[in-house]
């Protein structure tokens, strides 16, 4: 595969698993929090969350000289990642197509840490929740079941902007977080890589 096969639209699991096996792998950002990098994360890829690259972007383009796959769970994080990036002036981005998702069910290698849920879980159990707790409570007190309507609607506006507010809000949280990305630390590992 040559590297101008590379910066066709799209890049599947498969083809990014063979450019990486003939030596002439792309640099992988990975953009998802650093507890679900924690997690898995495809061996060799630099975790760079979408808030920090986002905000030191003009830093990351210095060092980003050369073809860049942007991942994330799905990759609609990955998507806006590579948006902030190409308006920053970086070429040659692709995003990884349905992300670590796709990556694990082609059975590519990935590294492993402690197991913990993914962003979309947690999203459905605390939408879930509050749906099922102001259903009940509205039994008692009239109006308490707008709230789960509130939820509703803004799970049908996360599906149609490709956003997600209450997951940005969970990202948030320690457990998710693990430790704090520090913008140098990521920049020295990208030099390294020369």
């Amino acid at each position: 595969m040559t590297t101008d096969a590379f910066r066709i639209a799209g890049l599947t699991p498969t083809a990014l698993q063979q450019l990486i096996d003939s030596g002439r792998g792309p640099r992988v950002l990975d953009v998802r929090t650093p507890g679900e990098f924690r997690t898995v994360h495809i061996p060799g890829a630099y975790n760079v969350p979408l808030d920090t690259l986002r905000e030191h972007r003009a830093e990351l383009l210095t060092h980003l000289d050369e073809d860049v796959v942007l991942v994330c769970r799905s990759g609609a994080r990955a998507a806006q990642a590579e948006q902030a990036l190409a308006e920053a002036g970086l070429p040659n981005l692709r995003v990884l197509d349905g992300g670590m998702m796709a990556w694990e069910a082609a059975g590519a290698p990935v590294n492993r840490g402690e197991a913990r849920w993914d962003l979309e879980r947690q999203v459905r159990l605390i939408a879930g929740s509050i749906v099922v707790v102001t259903g009940v409570v509205g039994v008692f007190v009239p109006g308490a079941h707008l709230i789960g309507t509130a939820i509703g609607a803004g799970l049908t506006f996360a599906a149609l902007s490709n956003t997600c507010a209450m997951g940005m809000m969970l990202a948030k949280l320690p457990y998710n977080r693990g430790p704090r990305t520090d913008i140098r630390t990521v920049i020295a590992s990208l030099r390294d890589r020369s």
